[in-house]
């Protein structure tokens, strides 16, 4: 008797284990802390290591900032929204036709759409605009209308185009089937109802990715600067990077950047505000 009471008081491995175990609430606030800890030692490291004097110098010049004032909102942002709005128009236009090419019933429609979408989604943006910028050189006597404004949104239209394309194709395979087929009941044809019931249910579906894609187009429109504008045409990528180079300082790309901040912050919220209220509506 008195050997089983001994060996049941001392507990084994087993036992053991049991206790020092960490339950997962413990292990999470352990991993938590262990993360925090290491976010504060790399903020120290980097508050310490910095030269700040040496960093505002360079990059935050108040009296270099102050010449891209007001031209940086006058001419280069306001370059920048024109070929952005242009660009994101004729996009929209064009891949709502390439969507539709490529659901039609036609074989060559889809093909073609097929074919256009595959290649302009694998071609970079960068050289898209390289090629429009030797197009007269390849078509001799032929001149994009607009001239650096239309070249510049043709550029972004047969980006944004082919990305454009299936967004709208999803939208438009969204809307239920039902809604066609009650309209060519009431004696529509198949392209009117399409055009007045189907796109604009789609079109609905679609805002918010389109608004991430118009976020695209902005950012993409820095491109522009390859097409050798002049000082009249300038967008904000452009206008800083010759500041910056007259200057030898990085303060212009700062500004830029900040006013880029300023139009695509508010844009990416709208956004997701609108994909927050079409997920409730859904429900």
């Amino acid at each position: 008797m008195t050997d089983q009471s001994t060996t049941a008081e001392k507990p084994g491995p087993a036992g053991r284990a049991r206790r020092t175990r960490l339950s997962p609430r413990k292990r999470q606030r352990i991993s938590r802390a262990v993360q925090y800890a290491l976010l504060v030692a790399v903020a120290l490291f980097l508050v310490l290591r910095i030269d700040w004097n040496s960093l505002a110098q360079n990059f935050a010049k108040p009296e270099i900032a102050a010449e891209a004032w007001p031209e940086v909102i006058t001419v280069a942002l306001k370059n920048t929204i024109v070929y952005s709005v242009g660009g994101f128009v004729f996009a929209f236009l064009f891949g709502l036709v390439l969507a539709l090419m490529r659901m039609s019933s036609v074989l060559p429609y889809r093909w073609l759409a097929v074919a256009y979408i595959e290649v302009f989604r694998g071609l970079p943006a960068l050289l898209i605009f390289l090629l429009i910028l030797f197009l007269p050189q390849a078509l001799p006597g032929f001149q994009v209308p607009g001239d650096t404004y239309g070249q510049g949104i043709l550029g972004l239209t047969v980006v944004g185009a082919a990305y454009m394309a299936e967004t709208l194709r999803a939208g438009l395979q969204a809307v239920p089937k039902g809604q066609m087929e009650a309209a060519r009941s009431l004696g529509m044809s198949h392209t009117r109802a399409t055009v007045s019931i189907v796109i604009p249910q789609a079109v609905r579906i679609v805002i918010p990715p389109t608004t991430n894609q118009f976020v695209s187009l902005l950012k993409d429109s820095s491109l522009v600067l390859f097409l050798g504008v002049t000082s009249e045409y300038v967008e904000l990528t452009k206008f800083g990077n010759d500041l910056a180079s007259t200057h030898a300082n990085a303060t212009p790309i700062l500004v830029v950047g900040i006013t880029y901040l300023l139009v695509t912050i508010p844009l990416g919220y709208l956004a997701n505000r609108l994909e927050r209220r079409q997920g409730r509506g859904r429900r």
